[in-house]
């Protein structure tokens, strides 16, 4: 009995594991092997029940991929025909793109879940990478077909009076926090805009005031603004299915050609250092001008709204705007920096020095915008470089005017000016002064802390030089040094007359451009009075060494007369109005040519010289006259009557020689 039992048990075991090795293999078999044994045991029924319940839910799981894959499918298929692909696309299609969107959602939200089919899964997976490849092809396609076309007059017009030192405004509120922007809060995203389309009246006042105060803001659409929505539905599926770098990609990858475009419009070229190294000035002065003025635009204009335009298409997400932003503007960013480097170290020369400042300017304008669109460390690089290349363009400033000081003291053209007229260095410099008040809240910054008062400033002690601005002290060094400059080119002229004549045409030309100008006003009236003392000690200079040859022929020693007209020497005499008549003759040939520039000067010197020379001459003339009229000749002798003198000396200083000629007139008594 025993053994029957045993051996039944045996047969139910073998059973068993039959029953056990066929489940699974069929669908079919598992379902109706549970159903059987369901019908002797209750426990068999929930496990029916559930495997049922399983298998109807796998059933929907199938059914609602299916239905996503065929619409997915679909456009995969247009794909592969490329005269249909060419006739269809995204936004050409409003209902089949939100078919495929909703599409898209199910799949996302089927690998989203946590499928214990394996198959269904891997569908699933497969089938969203298939979408994202269709997706970021259609963004693409989107975003590049409607960029806005730009150029250099849009960009210029736009108002960038706006600091770009604020944050950006984020469609969703979590992320805004405490963050201010000068952006105005209705400025809704461009979904909105798009549905409301229809039915804006274009004459209508309040949507010409909004549209304005738009502009005002400071960001130009870079993108046809209806375009947006469709880009952020795309891009808002690639973020949430982990497909953010391929997004960041795409977009980088077309709005970097744009970018590089609007360089381009604005004239500025890819250029390495070693070409910029070799442009001749003319089209250097030029390319430094055009990168001064893209710097504002595309700091100012160009690059808040790029980072805008992203904020609005992918949303609030602060590390995915940061990341993409970077990596689109990176490469035009740092395209205005390398050309920067290349003006920091080439060589250093006088006629840079402005337009080095007026890049300094421009970069410290912008830079604290700089600094508000890239505030994270994936922009932290661009920031460093851009301070970095802001601080040697600083370093150059210095150097260059460091360097046109020595210039200045070292100028050493031996030519002297035709006349003692004003010297072209002079010129240049006073002219390159007054340039440089305009940069005085550039420089003072700058050269704060570096100035020492030289050897001028030292010995001029009628100067408050502790109150000047070290614009100011840089001023007066500068000066100094062609004073000195000037000091020594009146050497090269023979005649002593003729030096002090340059001198007072030259710090007389300095004295007016200074009291006439901004350097005035950072030198102070004391200089000013000090140096038209100046020319006044050179006018007397002058007097002295022209002039006191001539009158020592009109004095008395030496002729004799004691009172008693028989005891002149006639023969004294006669050398003496001969002597005076040569010099004065000599003094009107080489001084007609003789050129004074400023005419208040002109005349004082005139006046001075008539007041010295003519009560001399005529007192002279006065006493001794009657002991030649009377003897034969005398004409000879006394050429010229006061009132002669005093209309050639009319003739003086104008810069055109001329020869007296004998008036031959017979003199009365």
């Amino acid at each position: 009995m025993a053994t029957k039992v045993e051996e039944g048990d045996e047969k139910l075991v073998a059973v068993a594991q039959t029953i056990l090795k066929n489940l699974g293999t069929s669908e079919n078999i598992t379902q109706d092997m549970i159903f059987i044994l369901s019908k002797f045991d209750c426990r068999f029924s929930n496990v029916f029940a559930d495997n049922n319940n399983n298998n109807n839910q796998k059933s929907e799981i199938e059914e609602q991929l299916e239905i996503s894959e065929k619409v997915i499918l679909k456009w995969e298929e247009m794909n592969t025909n490329t005269r249909q692909r060419n006739c269809i696309r995204w936004e050409d299609s409003h209902d089949e793109a939100s078919e495929y969107l909703k599409a898209v959602d199910d799949v996302i939200r089927l690998t989203e879940e946590d499928l214990d089919d394996c198959e269904l899964k891997d569908r699933a997976e497969s089938l969203l990478q298939q979408a994202m490849a269709r997706l970021e092809d259609e963004f693409r396609h989107v975003l590049a077909r409607n960029t806005v076309p730009l150029d250099g007059d849009r960009l210029s017009s736009a108002s960038f009076s706006r600091r770009v030192s604020v944050s950006f405004a984020s469609n969703e509120g979590e992320n805004q926090g405490s963050e201010t922007t000068s952006v105005e809060d209705g400025q809704e995203g461009y979904c909105e805009e798009k549905e409301g389309e229809e039915g804006v009246n274009d004459d209508d006042d309040d949507d010409n005031e909004e549209e304005e105060e738009e502009e005002g803001d400071g960001y130009i659409d870079l993108i046809n603004p209806n375009a947006v929505c469709d880009l952020r539905e795309i891009a808002e599926r690639m973020i949430r299915s982990g497909y953010e770098k391929e997004w960041c990609q795409v977009y980088s990858s077309v709005r970097r050609d744009v970018l590089d475009e609007c360089l381009s419009i604005l004239g500025i070229e890819k250029l390495s250092i070693e070409e910029v190294q070799k442009i001749e000035w003319r089209s250097l002065d030029e390319k430094m001008k055009k990168w001064t003025h893209a710097v504002k635009n595309v700091i100012s204009i160009l690059l808040p709204s790029e980072k805008q335009l992203i904020v609005d298409i992918c949303g609030g997400s602060e590390l995915i705007t940061e990341v993409c932003f970077t990596e689109t503007t990176k490469g035009c960013v740092m395209q205005l920096l390398n050309f920067g480097e290349a003006i920091i170290i080439g060589r250093r020369a006088s006629e840079k020095l402005f337009r080095i400042l007026d890049m300094y300017d421009a970069l410290a304008d912008v830079m604290p915008g700089l600094q508000a669109l890239y505030p994270n460390d994936s922009g932290e690089f661009l920031c460093n470089e851009a301070q970095g290349i802001l601080d040697g363009l600083g370093e150059s400033a210095r150097g260059t005017l460091a360097e046109f000081e020595n210039a200045v003291q070292g100028e050493t053209s031996r030519k002297a000016t035709h006349g003692g007229e004003i010297h072209p260095l002079t010129r240049y410099v006073m002219n390159y002064l007054k340039l440089l008040v305009d940069y005085s809240d550039s420089l003072n910054m700058l050269l704060k802390g570096g100035t020492e008062d030289s050897d001028c400033l030292g010995s001029d002690n009628s100067l408050k030089t502790d109150d000047l601005s070290p614009v100011g002290h840089c001023l007066l060094s500068l000066i100094s040094s062609l004073e000195s400059n000037l000091q020594e080119k009146s050497k090269f002229y023979e005649e002593g007359g003729i030096q002090y004549i340059f001198l007072m045409n030259n710090i007389l030309y300095i004295v007016q451009k200074v009291k006439d100008s901004e350097l005035g006003k950072l030198l102070g009236d004391p200089w000013v009075r000090k140096r038209r003392g100046q020319v006044r000690q050179y006018a007397t200079s002058y007097l002295r060494a022209s002039w006191s040859k001539a009158l020592s022929f009109m004095k008395d020693e030496g002729i004799g007369g004691g009172g008693s007209s028989s005891s002149v020497s006639k023969v004294v005499l006669k050398d003496r109005f001969k002597n005076f008549n040569a010099c004065f003759e000599d003094i009107y040939r080489n001084q007609s040519a003789w050129k004074v520039t400023d005419p208040q000067l002109r005349e004082e010197l005139r006046l001075s010289i008539s007041e010295k020379v003519l009560p001399a001459y005529r007192s002279f003339m006065g006493r001794f006259r009657g002991h030649l009229e009377r003897g034969r000749h005398s004409g000879k002798y006394i050429k010229y009557t006061p009132e002669d003198l005093e209309n050639y000396l009319l003739d003086l200083f104008e810069g055109m020689p001329r020869i007296l000629q004998n008036p031959r007139r017979t003199l009365s008594s």
